[in-house]
């Protein structure tokens, strides 16, 4: 029998958990960030769940910096 290989960010049943708690929160409403003030993007619902994950314990990956994918196509295209 063939393995399942996931790929869900939130791997860990730690991780998965949390992130889950995190979104119930963000649909409810009452997801709040550092400053207080309500959450209402579902990107920063998102990236406030993978952080508190991390936090607790889970093995999340970071996201690859955008710039470094950007820079070396950019430098192909161009024509002086």
């Amino acid at each position: 029998m063939a393995r399942r290989s996931r790929s869900s960010s939130a791997g860990s049943g730690k991780g998965r958990g949390k992130v889950a708690k995190v979104m119930r929160e963000y649909k409810r409403g009452s997801l709040r960030s550092s400053s207080g003030a309500k959450v209402r993007k579902r990107k920063q619902a998102v990236a406030i769940a993978l952080s508190e994950a991390r936090e607790a314990g889970a093995r999340i990956p970071r996201k690859r910096a955008a710039s470094r994918r950007r820079s070396s196509g950019s430098r192909s295209r161009r024509s002086d």
